[in-house]
């Protein structure tokens, strides 16, 4: 079976991520033939040309928007005679769509990676466009097809799949707390970047409220953007020592694992999650995880048995949670392990690959 995938870059984030582990997942047995077509030279991953059965084509731009790109992604699609083009991205979807058209392959549209979809957003305009074209509407959450609109009939959720060989290759944890010089017992992180669509903010404050109270807790603030210097210059003096930035890090997973308490906070103005990998990743790690309410968030923790869910950019509550889970240890323990075994059952990277699996045959059949 061809596959033509079709994605902007390799940057780090969500849906790169999920996709890399998605082509990580596939192997000979499987017999698929992908082309991995990028619209722009950004790898973050350059593991992906190490993969079986996967061709990386990268495409080239003399300006921002190129018309060429269209021509090369037909011609390179026209030469591979894929059996389905799968998109993976909004504008993806925009290039892939009129192709797979014109050569009568099957269009599988990823182009839901959250569950915001604003009316008259690029978002909006482009689900609009390729929806009604598309032979199936994909999405990692129920809360992005909601969103999105997207007709049920056609629509599938295939939820993120974590990979459990990533917590066997960690650093062991007393050389993570002595390259972040962290002396304290207890360890609170949040892991994304800092753009508009996570609320740092939030974090940071109920940081400081549960820095007022206790000395015994570091918090990690894990990533990069271009909102990393507005809210560093937040954090009172008396705490720069316990509220750290690291930027971004390439051994997040042993970071992940010093983590009593995994936090999520997004900014409900502009973005929804859908899964989160973040939250995932937690999770796969028994951390406790503590989260704003909305999106696909709700799909993956059950508030109360794995975690909490709390109100968006609510500081007092956020650091409320993060107390009792302190004072508590027993009870995040126990939710940490509750979290580990619903991402074996339910989140498992052999679950997203077999729903994708599944999904090119059936649409071929």
């Amino acid at each position: 079976m061809k596959v033509a995938i079709v994605i902007d870059n390799l940057v780090k984030g969500g849906k790169e991520r999920r996709l890399i582990e998605l082509l990580n997942g596939f192997n000979p047995d499987h017999l698929l033939d992908i082309k991995l077509i990028l619209l722009k030279n950004k790898i973050d991953y350059p593991e992906v040309f190490k993969l079986q059965n996967v061709k990386v084509v990268i495409l080239e731009r003399r300006i921002k928007k190129d018309p060429r790109v269209f021509t090369q992604l037909y011609k390179i699609c026209k030469e591979f005679k894929p059996d389905i083009i799968h998109s993976w991205g909004s504008m993806p979807s925009i290039y892939a769509l009129p192709i797979a058209k014109i050569l009568h392959v099957k269009f599988i549209n990823a182009m839901i990676s959250n569950a915001v979809c604003e009316r008259g957003s690029k978002s909006w305009v482009r689900s609009k466009l390729t929806f009604p074209f598309s032979d199936v509407i994909v999405s990692n959450s129920k809360a992005g097809l909601v969103t999105h609109n997207a007709p049920m009939n056609k629509s599938k959720v295939i939820h993120n799949g974590f990979n459990f060989d990533r917590t066997l290759t960690i650093v062991a944890e007393e050389e993570i707390r002595g390259k972040f010089k962290i002396e304290t017992q207890y360890v609170v992180g949040m892991v994304g970047a800092f753009h508009d669509r996570k609320d740092y903010v939030t974090i940071i404050k109920a940081a400081m409220i549960v820095l007022e109270k206790r000395q015994d807790v570091t918090f990690l603030l894990v990533g990069d953007g271009p909102n990393l210097e507005k809210v560093t210059i937040m954090v009172d003096h008396k705490f720069r020592n316990k509220i750290k930035f690291l930027g971004q890090q390439n051994d997040v997973e042993s970071i992940i694992n010093i983590f009593h308490i995994g936090v999520l906070t997004t900014n409900y103005k502009v973005h929804k999650e859908g899964v989160s990998n973040s939250i995932m990743e937690y999770m796969a790690f028994a951390k406790p995880v503590i989260a704003s309410d909305g999106g696909g968030t709700n799909e993956i923790i059950v508030d109360g048995l794995t975690g909490f869910i709390v109100e968006p950019a609510n500081e007092q509550q956020l650091a409320d949670k993060i107390i009792y889970l302190i004072q508590h240890p027993e009870e995040a323990e126990e939710m940490g392990r509750s979290g580990k075994q619903r991402v074996l059952d339910d989140f498992g990277i052999e679950k997203m690959v077999e729903s994708t699996l599944g999904l090119y045959r059936s649409i071929l059949v």
